[in-house]
């Protein structure tokens, strides 16, 4: 992952209402929510709601699937595990610092 990846996600992050979002779409997995279950969920606006999708979707942190009449919404694992990776490269200067519970997510 590069650093202008990385900065894409965390600044897609650094806003309270994008990251509510994708820490409900991290909960539910990868059964993924509507965007009238995120904004029941989240109690904000349905446009609000939709600016904010773009922005995640944007950042490739969040995807968007068509069933039907709906659109499902889901947290992009492997994106957020590359950009974890990439916080914790070299830690510590090598050292195992990091307890063997600290997996990333295998969703």
């Amino acid at each position: 992952m590069e650093d202008k990846d990385v900065i894409k996600a965390l600044s897609a992050l650094a806003q309270p209402h994008r990251l509510h979002i994708f820490r409900a779409l991290v909960v539910k997995g990868r059964e993924g929510l509507t965007p009238a279950m995120l904004v029941e969920k989240l109690d904000m606006p349905a446009n609000t709601l939709s600016f904010h999708l773009k922005e995640l979707a944007h950042a490739e942190l969040i995807s968007q699937e068509r069933s039907g009449r709906n659109l499902i919404y889901r947290a992009e694992f492997e994106r957020m595990n590359a950009v974890l990776a990439y916080l914790t490269q070299n830690c510590c200067e090598g050292d195992t610092c990091l307890s063997e519970s600290a997996n990333f997510c295998q969703c």
